[in-house]
């Protein structure tokens, strides 16, 4: 099932995607809510009659339910306010390509045990513009991701059954400031300023009966499910990296059970996977400027178009749109 949320009448508005159409929840069944955060909340009894619904209609048992074209609509992010976001550090191509463009050896300490980082949850946005500040576009960045939302409360999860805790995956954009993020982070402390201006989801949140064909083994001594899904992402409509979600090699289910550890997870949370390996301009730049050290670097420009494919889970497209302002943090840095 593949979960929508999009703007009507003013209001965010919960619906099902099926063939192209957005059938609202509520016109499913009377039951059911107007919102994902509502829908998350009581998964174990909203769940089940969504899926039985949206398989009528499947079967033309119910051809009078009114629907709108998904394209007409204004897509919000599946989970528009979620209870928090973390985002992962799970693709060791990505940490092994970036450690070594910058001429240190890999940390071993990647393969003992996941980790992640908080970032704003207030700054989630769906496809559509990026409202990007003059500093934002010193080394403006793409990240090329998937995401899990948390579907059912929980605490102390244990990986092998943490994947009864996951809604469904949706492809995630980690916009990066890398002159920001590189400043602060000689603090040893962030990514902060670099990353909690803008985190994209979208277009809509796929439910794991859906993604079941696409299930493959997890990487050998890892526990929990893994999907062969093709990553892709293209700017201004042109390819520049490529990747698949079953190159993770901490699963979500484990950087679950570390989120857990200790500390309750809500229905709304959200995590991402990190990056891709090839999924950022900051991994791409490296690795070309080692090959070629005259090789002109690639950032985000204003104008720019942004598309992330994966497989199974859409297309999601952004633009980037530079605020009217000469406002910049950078130039109040003391001396």
């Amino acid at each position: 099932m593949k979960l929508v949320s999009y703007l009507k009448e003013g209001r965010e508005q919960l619906g099902v995607l099926i063939q192209d159409m957005i059938y609202d929840m509520e016109a499913l069944h009377p039951e059911l809510p107007n919102s994902m955060n509502m829908f998350l909340n009581f998964w174990d009894e909203y769940f089940p009659l969504a899926h039985a619904a949206e398989a009528m209609i499947r079967e033309g048992a119910q051809k009078l339910i009114p629907a709108s074209p998904a394209k007409e609509a204004k897509l919000l992010a599946p989970v528009p306010f979620p209870a928090s976001c973390r985002d992962g550090y799970a693709f060791r191509q990505h940490v092994e390509a970036a450690r070594r463009n910058r001429g240190v050896p890999m940390i071993p300490e990647f393969d003992q045990y996941p980790v992640f980082y908080f970032t704003n949850h207030h700054s989630i946005q769906g496809p559509g513009e990026i409202r990007c500040m003059p500093d934002h576009f010193e080394k403006l960045d793409f990240e090329l991701e998937a995401a899990i939302v948390i579907c059912r409360h929980g605490r102390n999860i244990k990986a092998e059954e943490a994947d009864q805790y996951i809604g469904g995956l949706m492809i995630m954009n980690d916009l990066s400031a890398r002159r920001l993020q590189m400043e602060e982070m000689l603090l040893n402390l962030g990514p902060a300023k670099g990353k909690d201006f803008c985190t994209v989801l979208g277009p809509w949140l796929v439910t794991l009966d859906e993604l079941q064909p696409y299930v493959i083994p997890c990487k050998p001594g890892h526990t929990g499910l893994s999907w062969n899904l093709v990553m892709k992402a293209f700017v201004n409509g042109v390819q520049v990296s490529s990747g698949n979600l079953g190159d993770m090699d901490w699963t979500f289910a484990e950087i679950i059970e570390r989120a857990s550890y200790g500390v309750d997870l809500y229905p709304g949370d959200v995590i991402g996977s990190g990056t891709v390996g090839t999924g950022c301009f900051l991994e791409l730049n490296g690795t070309a400027r080692l090959a070629n050290p005259d090789h002109p670097e690639q950032w985000l420009q204003p104008g720019d178009t942004v598309t992330l494919e994966i497989d199974a889970l859409g297309s999601l497209t952004n633009t980037i749109v530079a605020e009217e302002t000469d406002w910049s943090i950078l130039s109040r840095k003391k001396i």
